[in-house]
């Protein structure tokens, strides 16, 4: 085995360990003892055992075949040019080395070692050398119940020869803090992790906000010609008393009853910040300031004050056409049938004027009941354009990422390409379950007498038609209005073709509502595939 330490010039071969006595046998690879094996000052480890006599020789004195035998070695430096004297360790071996038989005349002897004089077992330097290492005196730790240790020098810090006497508690103490120590670490480290993630966050969500507030503010810019007053939170606040009465909820804001004098009411739509960047908001504003038709909701004001976004309508008295059709089947609450065919053709009007009537075609997407308000008149007013879309007047399909409108009312093309592009049909298509639903009074489902299983509403209406079957769900009494309640019934199922192409135009659907209804012709069955 090779003894390497930083504290040697050369390597030690050692041949044997005795961990009872402390004490190695070793000897030089390269025949040339270190020179720290007699001058340590403490840094050598290891102790000489033995007896051995130190001679300073000039370098001419003695010749290297003089000093080839076991006894005498010649300690580090011992290969180059070294202009001083050379250092020779000499053995004192009773029965190998006889110093007065070696070239020693011009030499001088410097010192003798003998350590372990007991000891006997004398042996040629150059073949072998016993050295010991020193151990801590620990008797007195171990009856303290303590742990012995090399004591460390402060200022070099490296171990010394003298024994300390080391508390296990305060090991364990030590090993304790410093985990608790790594775990503080940790938990810091954690903790400036998420503290600069959610300062990163705050940054860029205030970022974007204002990107988008900014967005928003050079839109209503360009719209200074047309757009209508602009409103603060606070004047929002006044103007409605504070939310005191709220009139409606949607999926993409509330509507409360507001007074901006004495004689104007308005309804306030306060919009839901569902759309971060303020889509919603814009499309509305955008498509109300280019809209004026007496079938569609006039837009008074807008508010756009730091996350509120709010828009000012005229209040209409009447609510919604779903109040009334969802009370139908009430006699006195039903407002007849020549009222419906006047809301329904109504309703068809302003949704042709979105489609040819401005600048750039309007789809609406969300057409259902909801979305038509009535004024003291009963007259039918389209509202809520949060989910519009442009598109020229020649552009036969827009795109889509993601479907638009309320289910039961969304064009079977939006989900599926396989009917046909998504166009201003769609609507049409969503105009069509309308008109059906004001035939029936109720929605898209019902519930046969004869039967547990549900049937679709709009076949069921197909199948009373085709049967010859009296079609005025709602009560009634004269011979007008079978005739209506037909009329109706044949313009929806026209409307809700599967494909677009086979549904006819919101320009088509006016001319049929203003027929008599003798001159309609029945729809082909849109649910053949499908009826038993």
């Amino acid at each position: 085995m090779l003894l390497e330490a930083p504290f040697l010039p050369n390597k030690l071969v050692v041949s044997q360990i005795n961990y009872t006595s402390h004490e190695i046998e070793a000897a030089p690879d390269d025949g040339c003892w270190p020179r720290e094996v007699f001058y340590s000052n403490g840094s050598f480890p290891f102790e000489f055992l033995g007896r051995a006599t130190l001679f300073s020789c000039p370098p001419s004195s003695v010749r290297g075949d003089d000093y080839s035998d076991m006894c005498m070695v010649r300690l580090s430096p011992c290969h180059g040019n070294n202009p001083g004297n050379h250092i020779f360790a000499v053995s004192s071996h009773k029965e190998y080395c006889m110093i007065d038989e070696m070239p020693l005349v011009s030499c001088t002897k410097i010192d003798d070692y003998t350590l372990d004089p007991a000891d006997t077992s004398d042996f040629p330097l150059r073949q072998l050398m016993k050295l010991r290492w020193s151990i801590p005196v620990c008797e007195h730790c171990l009856e303290m119940g303590k742990t012995c240790g090399f004591k460390m020098n402060e200022f070099t810090h490296q171990t010394t020869d003298q024994a300390e006497c080391l508390d296990v508690s305060r090991g364990r103490n030590l090993g304790r803090r410093t985990t608790l120590k790594m775990l503080g670490i940790s938990a810091l480290c954690l903790v400036l992790i998420a503290m600069g993630t959610t300062i990163c966050y705050a940054y860029n969500s205030n970022k974007k906000e204002k990107e988008n507030q900014l967005r928003i503010e050079r839109f209503l810019d360009e719209y200074r010609a047309m757009k209508p007053s602009r409103y603060s939170y606070a004047d929002i606040k006044r103007i409605t008393s504070q939310f005191k009465e709220k009139l409606g909820q949607g999926a993409y804001g509330t509507v409360f009853k507001g007074k901006l004098s004495s004689e104007l009411l308005v309804a306030v739509k306060i919009l839901n910040n569902s759309n971060e960047n303020g889509e919603d908001f814009i499309n509305e504003v955008g498509t109300m300031c280019q809209i004026h038709h007496v079938n569609v909701v006039r837009l008074v004001g807008i508010c756009a004050d730091g996350f509120i976004h709010a828009l000012v309508y005229e209040y209409l008295p009447n609510g919604s056409l779903q109040n009334f059709l969802s009370s139908a089947d009430n006699k006195n609450s039903f407002i007849g049938w020549d009222k419906l065919q006047d809301i329904a053709l109504g309703i068809a009007k302003g949704i042709e004027y979105l489609h040819q009537g401005c600048d750039q075609r309007i789809l609406h997407f969300d057409i259902k009941p909801q979305n038509v308000l009535l004024d003291q008149d009963f007259t039918p007013k389209v509202s809520d354009f949060g989910l519009a879309k442009f598109c020229a007047k020649d552009q036969s399909a827009i795109s889509m990422t993601t479907a638009r409108g309320t289910m039961g009312y969304i064009a079977p093309e939006i989900f599926s390409r396989n009917f046909g592009n998504v166009s201003y049909k769609s609507d049409v298509y969503s105009f069509g379950i309308l008109l059906l639903e004001m035939v029936g009074g109720r929605k898209n489902f019902k519930v046969m007498e004869d039967s547990t299983s549900q049937v679709y509403f709009p076949e069921w209406i197909y199948n009373l038609l085709e049967q010859g079957n009296d079609l005025r769900i709602h009560i009634g009494d004269d011979e007008g209005d079978v005739t209506i309640a037909r009329k109706l019934a044949i313009v929806g199922l026209w409307c809700i073709q599967w494909h677009p192409i086979d549904r006819p135009s919101m320009k088509v659907v006016v001319q049929m509502l203003e027929r008599e209804g003798e001159n309609l012709a029945m729809p082909p069955n849109p649910f053949a595939s499908t009826s038993s």
